[in-house]
């Protein structure tokens, strides 16, 4: 789509170029976040409905922590998009695993400011100073999932850092387990540093089949692995502490570098953890992304060292919202937040109460 002569065209630089800073501050992002929200406001008929009820205007709202934050299901209801859904380059739709076959579609324009804030992030907490490893990917191509953020994702992975050498093992006929084998051999030979990416569950499909065929590897030093997803609709699922265990035993990489990268659909920016020695891990964003700690229901704050349901300020999404309530609990540490599941019980209704609020709202 051409954006030259679009309203989103400004926004669109603005986000990119605050992206590209080494260095901001709490106003920096206060000031990009509100013109984000104004944006939104102006162009996202069932947004504004939405903030108009609860009193939330451009010209009322001060800061960041006051946008209101959608319900991320909200995405499976309605058309959250400042530009028409044919008019964008992509559209990246959700798995449907917790509404039947429901999905959820998130709308972009251009991929300039995904893949900006993709790259810049997973260079600085994925590849940690190298330019290039080989990598494998335990995921199907962009071409088999044209509509899945996490294929572009591992695409743009693969494309931008992965050395010569770098394949996919997971495509239409299943896990391509002797070629992953000979890859993995292949390093452990040579001594040349390994990045393995993929889904949690593709993990465990891989130790299953490599357990079954009694083997194992070393990587060398500097080799890392990166899963992201969970087990969420799964048929199985395994504690995070005998997860990792298992990842660190084998392919013989240290759990320090068994990374976990956390994000969603209805984000354009990932959150990362440095390891996971201890569990549950940190989980730490760039710049352009801020979160909050909050009650569902009145989007409070919960008080600080007290469980709440995590809120993301994603400057990144510019089209869509910059504001989403997610269904994960968290808790605030020093430089991030521990994630420590799903949300259950009362906050799980406090989560289907504001779904239900938006949508009453945003269809009035």
């Amino acid at each position: 789509m051409a954006l030259d002569n679009s309203p989103s065209a400004f926004i669109i630089s603005q986000v990119l170029e605050f992206m590209a800073r080494s260095a901001v501050n709490d106003d920096d992002f206060n000031a990009l976040a509100l013109r984000v929200f104004a944006h939104q406001f102006e162009h996202n008929l069932p947004f504004q409905r939405f903030c108009q009820q609860r009193g939330k205007t451009p010209r009322l709202v001060k800061s960041w922590q006051a946008i209101p934050a959608v319900p991320i299901n909200a995405f499976k209801d309605l058309t959250l998009s400042c530009v028409p859904p044919d008019h964008c380059e992509r559209t990246f739709m959700t798995s449907g695993t917790t509404r039947g076959d429901v999905k959820g579609c998130h709308f972009h324009p251009t991929m300039a400011v995904y893949d900006a804030s993709m790259l810049r992030n997973f260079s600085h907490h994925v590849m940690q100073g190298d330019s290039r490893l080989r990598m494998g990917i335990l995921f199907p191509t962009e071409v088999v999932m044209p509509n899945s953020s996490l294929a572009h994702y591992l695409g743009l992975a693969l494309h931008n850092f992965g050395a010569p050498g770098s394949a996919y093992y997971l495509g239409d006929d299943g896990l391509q387990l002797d070629a992953l084998c000979q890859a993995l051999t292949q390093a452990q030979q040579t001594q040349m540093p390994f990045a393995l990416l993929g889904a949690s569950y593709s993990f465990v499909h891989v130790m299953d089949a490599l357990q079954a065929r009694g083997l194992a590897f070393k990587l060398p030093q500097g080799s890392r692995l990166l899963d992201t997803g969970g087990f969420k609709g799964q048929s199985r699922e395994i504690e995070a502490d005998a997860f990792y265990a298992q990842l660190a035993a084998t392919f013989g990489v240290s759990r320090e570098q068994c990374l976990n990268m956390y994000g969603m659909t209805e984000l354009s920016t990932q959150f990362y953890d440095a390891g996971n020695l201890r569990v549950p891990s940190v989980k730490r964003g760039p710049h352009w992304i801020r979160s909050r700690l909050i009650d569902p229901l009145t989007g409070h704050d919960v008080p600080t060292g007290e469980r709440g349901i995590l809120a993301h300020t994603d400057l990144a999404n510019f089209n869509s919202v910059v504001s989403i309530l997610t269904e994960d609990v968290g808790i605030a540490s020093d430089d991030g937040f521990v994630l420590l599941g799903r949300a259950q019980g009362s906050q799980a209704k406090g989560c289907s109460m504001a779904v239900d609020e938006f949508l009453k709202a945003a269809q009035a």
